[in-house]
């Protein structure tokens, strides 16, 4: 089960909101608790969550962790401009928002934190779709679908016609820009008659409260409301593929497998608290990225990360793309890359 910072579910859609109540209200002043600042991806969110909970409660709450979800582009904006110490990020660090951190003097650590699927979702009173090929996704998905692809029948002359409402995640989510690089072809290329919203839980009940809905949204969210979603299993010129750890780790879900990640400030590390959220983190990922239902990294991964900062290896092996899409097996060579890279 994903866990809530405060102990009440209510403030999972309003974390930073949440932290800075628990602030108001704990016997510390406004103020006198070291904080840590970290925005970005929903889809990570959850992972930060369990570590910040059990950080803070290690720490006896003498450090104060808010967390922010403001999609991962907006989430990379905020940390170059230096507002934040770590952000959240369900894609790699683009070459434009490499270069918005130099010229702010922002320099940062890479790290990759878990594996995620990608997961296509109907309504559960859905019948006929139990399986989609990547190229029946890029026909619905692209922008000349839009007054093209209007009913299931227009994408398979054996499925009713039946309006299709689409669900997806907004503009400034990670996740958007990696199911079009990958579905479409074009980061951020998609038809515009889609239902948006940039939290998951949201988009989650939306298509649940729609029978003629199909949407996508990250593996943990799924999970978390798989009574009331069905996942929809994947081909790509291959048999269709459903997305469960088993299917991650092997390597056959593809292509809508992907590793996510923390960035870090190289100087917010030279804040006690940053640097022992950190330690934290990395020490305690693989037990808290699976409570988070999410596939860990090779335990040595984690180690690895640490070990980088102990080498000063600052910025990414992505060189600025969004195009990596390593399977699980191929992950070492990712890592051997930001362990041994310049």
């Amino acid at each position: 089960m994903k866990r809530d910072l405060s102990d009440s579910a209510a403030t999972s859609f309003f974390p930073a909101v949440a932290f800075a109540a628990a602030l108001a209200f704990s016997p510390l002043a406004i103020g006198a608790a070291p904080v840590v600042r970290i925005d970005g991806s929903s889809t990570v969110y959850p992972i930060t969550e369990a570590v910040a909970q059990d950080f803070q409660r290690a720490k006896l709450h003498e450090v104060h962790v808010n967390i922010g979800v403001s999609g991962t582009s907006a989430g990379f904006a905020k940390f170059c401009r230096g507002e934040t110490d770590v952000s959240n990020a369900s894609r790699p660090i683009l070459k434009k928002e490499m270069d918005e951190c130099a010229k702010a003097g922002v320099r940062f650590y890479e790290m990759p934190i878990a594996y995620d699927a990608l997961t296509v979702v109907v309504n559960p009173q859905n019948t006929f779709v139990n399986s989609l090929s990547v190229a029946e996704l890029r026909k619905l998905w692209e922008p000349g679908a839009k007054g093209r692809i209007n009913t299931w029948k227009d994408l398979n002359p054996a499925w009713p016609a039946q309006k299709i409402n689409l669900y997806a995640p907004g503009a400034d989510s990670g996740t958007f820009e990696s199911f079009t690089e990958v579905v479409v072809g074009a980061s951020k290329s998609s038809r515009s008659d889609v239902n948006t919203a940039e939290d998951h839980a949201v988009l989650a009940q939306r298509i649940a409260d729609d029978k003629d809905a199909l949407g996508y949204l990250s593996l943990d969210y799924y999970v978390e409301n798989e009574k009331k979603l069905k996942a929809v299993a994947i081909s790509d010129g291959k048999d269709a593929v459903l997305p469960t750890v088993a299917n991650i780790r092997n390597g056959s879900y593809q292509p809508l497998s992907r590793p996510v990640f923390l960035y870090v400030n190289e100087k917010s590390l030279e804040k006690p608290a940053v640097k022992d959220f950190i330690d934290f983190c990395m020490k305690n990922a693989a037990r808290l990225v699976v409570e988070a239902n999410y596939l860990p990294l090779p335990a040595r991964a984690y180690g690895e990360n640490l070990e980088r900062v102990t080498a000063r290896k600052v910025g990414s092996v992505y060189g600025g793309e969004n195009k990596a899409r390593p399977r699980p097996e191929d992950m070492r060579k990712l890592l051997e890359a930001l362990m041994h890279g310049s």
